[in-house]
């Protein structure tokens, strides 16, 4: 790559996510960034100036401990002191110093200040590896250019704003920076972000067009170049800002940033400049100080002790009122007590002073009332659990060598006392590994193997069904149906049309990770025998083209493996590589395809120059990629979700839509997660007048870019073809319905809080044994509202409409919470699901209350289509209006908040990393 290689002139590029090459504009691009927030300059390899105010920015050295050597003592104290019985020490402390103390005052303060002292001490030890492992980083070695075009390693603590690194493969970022060029010839990089977001997926960046020339080492010896960007923030997926380079001004975007703790990976090594060090970074932005918890049994000691004082001081009053009366009354005839030569302590004179001194000495003397002991009894308690936690071999993985670990030892006991368990579903109920399992094309379906819902609840019919058959065993006729075999034999007499399983489990081929689909129809190139193989092709070649994964060929297998954005996209790649078009080989700005059955009969390599691609954010729910194919017609090729793309689909595009959406139900009921495909034929003058539109708004400058790309590629996703949809499944965790049945026998209350829609919530509900037969489901949602008779919309006209969806809500939990005290069956279970729009009328303050009743009389609780925000609301409400321990689970960015606001959080480590890991109190790896 450096010296010596040889770099081809490069064609520019107009891809929105993938390859990026802003021009710089004369117009837009020329204008400076200001207002607030964008007043961040950064002299690229000029890190003098950053020496001095007012470009003197925050060091790369980062700290995560809770304490420092300055305010260790002050904090630790403030910790130490929230207990009530250490507060009650500390005054019986200082009173034993005081003449009326019947006591040394070391027997007070030196149990005292062991207590206290122990207990600082485990906090510091902890906080110590906490140092170790951040000095650890800050230690780490990173290629920094020195001067003249010489390069040498610095730690990382000392890297400057303006400094110029080279990364090498498999390195860690130190600092946020701005990608210069890679040893790419195009000037792209794949960069892995689980850190960040928990996603091992890889991520591609590419450079501006006018750096990609710094090739190597002495390529930096007179480069010199202006940055003016936002300033520090905790967003990841945005950055504002320009590069002033040889007097041209360059628009910079996301795609070109390097964030910190993200990794380089299949790139031997890139340039940077340094824009943000240290807690200006964009991760350390977003770290937030776990808060402070404390278990159940330490309140109750608090309040246990708030007893046992009342009782002390009742004691030491009454001891003292009985002081004073005898001291009036009956000193005066104690001759040998010299009432005539008394003190203030036990003077006849002064009867209600002496009593006031005895009530402080009767308080010290009685004091061992309260044991000190138990604190120093149950820390050491603490900690043994939570080394026995961290050995326990059944929470071993063997797969990663991984154990459990407590990161803290304050909640132990609080696992004991788990009322409601709030769990995550995808990656923690489920494996977040897709497989490709079903799909619809041109209005047939295909795929014949069924999904684990549709067996679990097959099964579960079966049982049932044979349970009522022998309750009318009496009965001397009794219908005949197929008989179905299930496990080791064992058979019931249903008919089960959507179960459809392999014919010979001998002609079944190895298993092929993401890929469980099996159907003749379109396997080994018989597609091409079925009505319509021009639309089959048509949605294989969508699979294989409108994505922004990169291929790597298996040595040991001849065939490609994907790295993608999202385990979804890669089994669509696997997918359409077995059913003959495989994805092979992407450059800057084409994709290659190997068609393994055309119509030739021959296998051929066919180019798509990627014109466009518009990437795919939960906001927009779709993707869309603009290609040019080898007779020089323009596609756009779209997938999303089913409906948004029904919403975008023209007149003559909506042929297959009645028997794609028929399909898409039932997939939905099958507990899998669909997309639906479509594309568009462009005209050469349209796309044109389109495209200069797209990069106009692409080289502006401002806090409305965003807006603006978004309304742009708008226009040109319209007018759309529907051409079919996937399917694939997610399939569940190993043993999770046995251990959720486990947990609900044992009164455990479980709610799901997911993103995904309410049929595969529900569906999965089945399969993972949250839902059961016979259980009675309560669904609340703002879809009821339509089904309100005329005179009630015409009522409700004269609310806004705000009022009126709210007020049906509360009609229908209020009906909810009706029918379930009127339930006369004292076996009767519910569920409660409920979807995230509608939550977010619940979760108000006037409604917040009735909701929680609801869903506490409710067996399961399943919220669907939630967001990161509510998943912590929902979780608040259980914790505060049950008053009972809450535990959450969960193993993705997403679920942090959730994490943070239950009694006890864990972490899950899954495909997706362990970016709870951090947050959580106990980790299981």
């Amino acid at each position: 790559m450096a010296g010596g290689k040889i770099r081809a002139k490069l064609r520019q590029s107009q891809l929105y996510t993938f390859c990026q090459k802003p021009k710089a504009s004369e117009t837009e691009a020329s204008r400076p960034i200001q207002g607030a927030g964008f007043s961040r300059t950064v002299y690229c390899n000029q890190p003098l100036l950053h020496q001095k105010k007012p470009y003197k920015y925050r060091s790369n050295f980062i700290s995560t401990t809770k304490y420092n050597p300055i305010t260790f003592l002050p904090k630790a104290l403030f910790e130490q002191f929230r207990r009530v019985a250490n507060v009650y020490f500390l005054l019986a402390a200082i009173l034993s110093l005081t003449p009326v103390s019947p006591f040394s005052p070391v027997s007070m303060i030196a149990p005292l200040v062991f207590v206290v002292g122990l207990s600082m001490a485990k906090e510091a030890l902890e906080d110590w590896n906490r140092f170790l492992q951040d000095m650890k980083v800050n230690l780490r070695k990173v290629i920094v250019h020195k001067g003249d075009g010489v390069f040498g390693f610095r730690p990382w603590h000392k890297i400057q704003v303006g400094d110029i690194l080279k990364v090498e493969k498999d390195q860690f970022f130190p600092a946020d920076l701005l990608l210069l060029s890679s040893s790419y010839e195009d000037g792209i990089c794949y960069v892995e972000t689980m850190n960040l977001d928990g996603e091992t997926n890889l991520k591609v960046k590419r450079c501006l067009e006018v750096t990609s020339p710094l090739e190597d080492d002495g390529t930096f010896k007179d480069f010199t170049a202006t940055i003016q960007c936002e300033d520090p923030n905790p967003n990841l997926y945005s950055f504002v800002g320009n590069l002033e380079y040889d007097r041209q001004v360059y628009p910079l975007e996301p795609g070109q940033i390097l964030l910190r703790d993200s990794k380089l990976r299949n790139t031997a090594y890139v340039y940077g400049v340094v824009i943000f060090t240290g807690h200006d970074s964009k991760v350390m932005q977003n770290s937030t100080k776990s808060p402070s918890k404390r278990s159940g049994i330490e309140r109750k000691m608090d309040n246990i002790i708030y007893i046992l004082f009342t009782l002390l001081v009742g004691i030491s009053l009454i001891s003292s009122i009985g002081f004073a009366v005898k001291t009036k009354f009956s000193m005066p005839d104690s001759w040998y007590m010299r009432p005539d030569q008394t003190t203030d302590m036990y003077s006849p004179e002064k009867p209600a002073l002496s009593g006031l001194i005895h009530l402080v000495t009767a308080l010290i003397l009685y004091g061992y009332l309260i044991p000190i002991s138990l604190y120093v009894s149950i820390e050491v308690v603490k900690v043994l659990q939570a080394t026995f936690i961290n050995q326990d071999i059944h929470m071993y993985d063997e797969e990663t060598g991984n154990p459990a670990q407590a990161r803290t030892s304050n909640l132990n006991e609080e696992l004991g006392q788990v009322d409601t368990i709030l769990s995550d579903k995808t990656g923690t109920l489920t494996c977040n590994q897709m497989d490709f399992l079903k799909c619809s094309i041109g209005g047939t379906a295909y795929g014949v193997r069924s999904s684990e819902v549709e067996l679990a609840a097959a099964k579960q019919m079966a049982f049932d069904l044979e349970d009522n058959e022998d309750d009318l065993s009496n009965f001397p006729m009794r219908k005949h149906n197929p008989r179905v075999s299930w496990g080791n034999g064992v058979g019931s007499e249903i008919e089960l049309e959507t179960v459809v399983t392999s014919k010979d489990d001998k002609d079944r081929k190895p298993a092929i990770k993401g890929f469980s689909f099996e159907d003749s129809r379109l396997m080994n190139g018989n597609w091409l025998n079925e009505p319509s193989p021009d639309v089959i092709s048509l949605f294989l070649r969508i699979l294989a083209v409108c994505h922004t994964a990169i291929p790597e060929l298996n040595e040991g297998t001849g065939s490609y493996t994907y790295e993608a954005e999202s385990p979804d996209e890669a089994a669509f790649l696997v997918a359409a590589r077995e059913l003959g078009f495989e994805f092979c080989k992407r450059n800057q700005s084409s994709v290659f395809v190997n068609e393994k059955f055309p119509y030739s009969g021959q296998p051929v390599d066919r180019e798509y120059k990627v014109l466009n691609l518009l990437e795919f954010t939960s906001k927009r729910k779709r993707m869309s990629v603009i290609v040019r194919d080898e007779d020089g017609q323009i596609f756009l090729f779209c997938k999303g979700a089913d409906s948004i793309i029904f919403d975008r689909l023209s007149k003559n595009g909506r042929m297959y839509e009645e028997a794609t959406t028929k399909h898409l139900n039932e997939y939905g009921e099958a507990g899998l997660r669909t997309l639906a495909l479509s594309y568009r034929r462009l005209e050469e003058a349209e796309y044109s007048a389109w495209s200069n539109e797209f990069q106009k708004a692409k080289t502006s400058i401002g806090a409305d870019r965003d807006g603006m790309l978004e309304r742009v590629a708008d226009k040109m996703e319209r007018d759309l073809i529907l051409v079919g949809a996937t399917a694939v499944e997610d399939k569940l965790q190993k043993g999770v319905p046995q251990c959720i049945d486990n947990l609900a026998q044992a009164g455990l209350k479980i709610w799901v809080l997911t993103g995904d829609k309410m049929e595969t919530a529900i569906n999965i509900g089945f399969a993972c044994s949250l839902l059961r037969q016979g259980m009675k489901q309560i669904c609340i949602s703002t879809a009821n509202f339509d089904t309100l008779g005329q005179d009630s919309k015409e009522t409700l006209c004269l609310l806004t409409n705000d009022q009126a969806v709210k007020d049906n809500i509360l009609n229908q939990i209020t009906n909810a919470s009706q029918m379930i005290k009127l339930e006369k069956d004292p076996h009767a279970a519910f569920a409660l699901i409920i979807d995230g729009k509608t939550l977010t009328y619940a979760l108000e303050d006037d409604m917040k209350h009735l909701f929680l009743g609801l869903a506490v009389d409710c067996a399961s609780v399943i919220c669907c289509r939630v967001s990161p925000k509510q998943k912590a609301l929902v979780t608040r409400l259980v914790k505060q209006g049950t008053g009972k321990t809450t535990l959450a689970i969960g193993d993705g960015a997403n679920d942090v908040g959730m994490i943070q606001e239950a009694d006890i959080g864990v972490g899950i480590s899954g495909v997706e990393g362990m970016q709870v890991g951090i947050f959580s109190d106990y980790s299981f790896l």
